[in-house]
């Protein structure tokens, strides 16, 4: 086996009762929950594993949720003796790749990302923003598309750049509108709206940029211990104040995630692990290079088979 790296999934993955089963078996499991409750002040792990999943699927709320979950299972894996070279996290997961890399502590992570939550629902008028898939258009087109539909419908543009043939736009309803029937027009073989709470990875979010940035001063970022590719530019970071200044930036520019996966290929990582709910990075992953090694990690059975798959 070749060089481990671990990703972190972002904002869409969350579920009512993620890491439940894990967390009562494993109590360096439940110690991440129990820490989220105290730095939230509130019984965040009864959300988590019990609540109800509209209010789950509040941004203030499903940001912390995922941090946690991820970190947590992190906490099981490091208990097994697994080791990693490198983290990677799609948007929010960017913070729990840098708390597993031990460049931000947990309980100012998940203080962060709830603020961020927070700044992010409010940046844009709920029913102004929203966002769409694109599936089988090539970058460079869709990229002329939300500049078209920029000037004559309204802001938009490229938010997540996921895989071969499968891109995110993000802005107003009306840019977005706009550039979907464009790009269908151009030759993209499908375009599905995104049921989202707002323009994610798009202008319109510079207001939450800008809020975030001040919280950032004031979080204390050290060197990663293993390597972290940055979602603005696909490329390792390991200097604190220029994590500082992508995490600002993260907010409003396009996540480059088959741009940071091809990066982890070509510096030799064959085994990715996925931690946290479902298993959309790791099908991300597939499209990038189908001879990689996934395996997502959530529950007893996906964690057992990580571990032996790892040890063998």
């Amino acid at each position: 086996m070749g060089k481990i790296a671990l990703l972190f999934p972002g904002q869409g993955s969350q579920q009512v009762g993620m890491g439940k089963e894990l967390a009562e078996a494993y109590d360096e499991s439940m110690q991440i929950y129990r820490e989220a409750d105290k730095v939230l002040g509130e019984s965040f792990s009864e959300l988590i594993f019990s609540g109800e999943d509209e209010t789950l699927k509040r941004t203030e709320n499903t940001q912390p949720a995922l941090l946690t979950t991820s970190i947590s299972i992190w906490e099981i894996l490091k208990g097994h003796g697994v080791e990693a070279q490198y983290a990677a996290g799609h948007s929010l997961g960017e913070y729990s790749a840098l708390v597993a890399s031990g460049s931000i502590s947990f309980a100012d992570a998940c203080l962060a990302v709830r603020k961020r939550g927070q700044w992010m629902e409010e940046a844009v008028p709920a029913g102004k923003g929203t966002m769409a898939a694109v599936l089988g258009m090539e970058r460079e087109d869709l990229v002329s598309v939300t500049k078209e539909a920029s000037e004559t419908a309204g802001a938009v543009q490229p938010a997540n750049f996921n895989s071969p043939g499968q891109i995110v736009i993000s802005g107003t309803v009306e840019g977005v509108k706009a550039a979907s029937n464009l790009a269908k027009e151009r030759g993209a073989k499908r375009v599905i709206p995104l049921s989202v709470s707002g323009p994610f990875h798009s202008s319109l979010m510079e207001p939450a940029a800008e809020n975030m940035k001040d919280h950032l001063k004031n979080v204390k970022i050290q060197e990663p211990q293993m390597t972290v590719i940055a979602n603005v530019t696909g490329e390792k970071v390991t200097d604190p104040e220029s994590i500082r200044q992508l995490l600002y930036e993260q907010i409003y520019s396009p996540v480059l995630w088959e741009d940071s996966v091809r990066k982890l290929v070509d510096e030799g990582v064959d085994t990715f692990l996925e931690l946290g709910p479902g298993k959309v990075l790791s099908g991300l992953v597939k499209k990038v290079n189908r001879r990689a090694t996934v395996l997502p990690v959530y529950d007893i059975e996906t964690l057992e088979k990580a571990v032996q798959t790892i040890k063998a």
